[in-house]
């Protein structure tokens, strides 16, 4: 694409207004890839143990968000969140059992403003949380045009099938495999890609022309870390190293404390015998973890390159809208956690990236996009170079996606969700990154036309100031329902605050009947300086000296995400 072209996409993009669809000849498809627990472990997210060249490969020709962060630190409520573009305290779920549409409101999904738009929608692996949380049939009709598909393997998460060194087989956390030795002779991310391709081919097939919005949910990096063991080998163990920061943080709450028992439950993990809940996990073990997640990463990561090599040979890589996305983040050790349900950087922190055609892959100089990589060929010690896109430092929001979505693919951008959310099926929650990734785009490729944005210019500031997420606890102390309590249960609500040089974090009473959370009975309150302590290693928020930054923190934390969005 020569530079006059590329000026004429941008000047589409930012005449738009907010519910003005963006200018295009011929309606985008999307390609929507949702990746379970997956944290920003990735090459492109300047984490180098880690080999993902597919990924690295997609976010080289999108915008790649370097600050998005999730709702909450859990599948279902994240998922159904940035699906509807609705935070957990409008859909009021924070558990996984409950549906959104009777629970709380009817509000429209991402996918079923496509499908409503003419789109055929299709939901290949875990897209919507399965099971209650998404009506126990991932909200279909409503949302997607057939029925959706989820691999009959993903049966076997809790069955005994992981080889030990015993001889037997059981259901452990640590699982690397011989594939052909597995149920069905298959795993369920393979299931899902290989129905992704041929679903890719049918569409290339078709000579209706119908735009798709095809959703492809991994299942991976998400526990137990179960696939092909020759992933294993891209890790040697004695270069694994423990998390920074293996220490529950210095004056933390209980109440913040996640004590894992997802692990706890897995053979291999209870046979270290590490109490409840604060006890040591052996060094040893604590970098195998660490392998084990990497590996799954990798395993995820030729997954999507399967599916995006497909999309190119189909015909589509020029005409499709990608996003790519986590559910929410995973510790690793930090904090001497070992999960999510919680509330810190590690576990709300996500990745996200949008590629954009003609926009975000302007420099794009390789004959294919997006070329199959395979690392079980070039092997760990021929670590890829990654090529650097355009990058947004700006504070996101997973239910900015929605909104997203809908202005690049020139539909109805839903408007700001008024007071009364409940009553009001379209709007959203979030707001638009088009412009961001504009001022991305442009910054990275054509600095010199800089005068054309002078309303865009600056660091962002423009732009939101404060992300929100949040968790629930049944109790102020651990105990083992703490990282999942059912509704009834939940006693007190963590709502945190992201904002550029800090993380402040109040657990405050809450009523699951209502729904209502009570900021006059603060139970604890965290504060981090980011600037000095990016690991949220020190919590000042008892310090005297503090008191005032704590009060300005708090009153921003109440007044909420209405007050962090654009002016």
């Amino acid at each position: 694409m020569d530079s006059s072209k590329y000026i004429f996409v941008l000047l589409c993009l930012t005449t738009t207004q907010s519910k003005t669809p963006i200018v295009s000849a011929k309606r985008h498809n999307v390609l929507f890839l949702v990746i379970d627990d997956l944290r920003p472990a990735l090459g492109c997210y300047d984490y180098p143990k880690v080999i993902s060249p597919n990924i690295d490969q997609l976010a080289s020709q999108s915008v790649l968000f370097e600050n998005a962060h999730v709702q909450q630190a859990v599948c279902a409520p994240s998922r159904t969140s940035f699906l509807t573009s609705r935070r957990p305290d409008t859909t009021r779920l924070y558990d996984f059992g409950s549906y959104w549409r009777t629970h709380a409101g009817n509000f429209t999904s991402l996918p079923q403003h496509f499908k409503e738009n003419g789109y055929f929608t299709y939901s290949i692996g875990k897209v919507f949380h399965p099971g209650e949380s998404s009506n126990h049939n991932d909200d279909y009709p409503l949302s997607w045009s057939k029925p959706a598909y989820h691999p009959s393997t993903q049966a076997y998460k809790m069955a005994k099938v992981c080889p030990d060194a015993d001889g037997k087989r059981h259901m452990n956390l640590l699982c690397p495999v011989d594939v052909s030795t597995q149920p069905e002779g298959s795993l369920p991310d393979i299931q899902s890609s290989e129905h992704a391709v041929e679903m890719l081919k049918e569409f290339q097939a078709d000579s209706s022309e119908q735009p798709f919005f095809l959703a492809v949910g991994f299942h991976k990096p998400h526990l137990p870390f179960k696939f092909p063991k020759d992933f294993l080998k891209l890790y040697p163990l004695e270069e694994i190293d423990l998390a920074p920061n293996p220490f529950k943080p210095i004056g933390l709450p209980d109440v913040a404390f996640s004590p894992y028992h997802r692990l706890r439950i897995r053979h291999d993990f209870e046979l270290l015998n590490v109490s409840f809940p604060y006890g040591h996990v052996p060094d040893t073990f604590q970098k195998r973890i660490r392998q084990h997640y990497y590996s799954s990463v990798s395993y995820t990561d030729s997954r999507v390159g399967i599916v995006l090599d497909q999309l190119e040979d189909s015909g589509f890589a020029n005409n499709t809208i990608i996003v790519l996305l986590g559910d929410h983040g995973w510790s690793l050790g930090e904090h001497a956690e070992w999960c999510k349900n919680e509330n810190f950087e590690v576990v709300t922190r996500i990745p996200l990236m949008v590629h954009m055609p003609g926009m975000t892959d302007i420099n794009l100089t390789n004959e294919k996009k997006f070329p199959f990589q395979d690392v079980l060929k070039s092997g760990s010690s021929q670590r890829h170079k990654i090529e650097r896109g355009p990058r947004s430092t700006a504070l996101v929001e997973a239910v900015d996606v929605f909104p997203t979505l809908a202005e690049l693919a020139g539909l109805k951008v839903p408007p700001t969700c008024p007071l009364d959310t409940l009553k009001v099926d379209f709007c959203t929650e979030g707001a638009s990154l088009s412009k961001v990734m504009i001022k991305s785009v442009q910054e990275t490729y054509n600095k010199e036309e800089q005068f054309l944005y002078n309303d865009m210019s600056g660091d962002n500031e423009d732009w939101k100031d404060a992300v929100f997420s949040q968790y629930p606890r049944p109790s102020v102390h651990p105990q083992w329902s703490s990282d999942l309590p059912d509704l009834k249960d939940i006693k007190i609500m963590g709502y945190t605050m992201r904002t550029r040089h800090h993380r402040y974090t109040e657990w405050v009473a809450f009523n699951p009947a209502t729904f209502q959370a009570d900021f006059n009975s603060v139970y604890a309150r965290e504060l981090y300086l980011r600037d000095s302590d990016p690991l949220e290693v020190y919590n000042v928020g008892n310090f005297p000296m503090y008191e005032d930054l704590v009060m300005r923190m708090r009153k921003k934390l109440i007044a909420g995400w209405r007050e962090a969005l654009p002016k």
